[in-house]
């Protein structure tokens, strides 16, 4: 599969979560890809566990207040920007990018003091993308090619 170049930061998709092309920070030093979220917390609902949180910030343009449900999703030990290691949840979800779908994990994290509420990491951009960290959207010029 040919490599699409992209930008430093890149509007994305994220269809199963409500969200239509969205800023996303592209982060070659992060692994995981991750994603603000707000009053994460598991529940019992008809006898199984699920997570239930919402995304993005109060303030932020695409917010929708909408409190979203996963029933599949798990923890992860993760390094955070500080070096220290904490555990996340972790949830996989669709991601259009470049005119192209595929599936991510995100890991939920509070964003709230970052410029960004979405982080792209290593491991959905590997084998698929370039990064042209000079240039921001340059994955619009393949969403028009559809």
């Amino acid at each position: 599969m040919e490599q699409k170049i992209i930008g430093r930061k890149e509007k994305i998709t994220l269809p199963e979560l409500g969200l239509n092309l969205v800023w996303a920070k592209i982060d070659t030093g992060a692994y995981t890809s991750s994603l603000h979220a707000e009053e994460i917390r598991e529940e019992e609902l008809d006898g199984r566990k699920v997570l239930k949180f919402q995304i993005l910030m109060p303030k932020h343009q695409k917010f929708t207040g909408k409190t979203l449900v996963f029933e599949k999703y798990r923890e992860k030990k993760v390094k955070n920007s500080f070096g220290q290691v904490e555990v996340r949840y972790l949830i996989e979800t669709k991601i259009q990018l470049a005119g192209e779908t595929y599936r991510a994990e995100f890991t939920l994290t509070d964003r709230s003091s970052m410029k960004n509420s979405i982080l792209l990491g290593r491991k959905i951009l590997r084998g698929k993308f370039l990064v042209d960290v000079s240039k921001t959207n340059l994955g619009k010029s393949y969403r028009k090619k559809k």
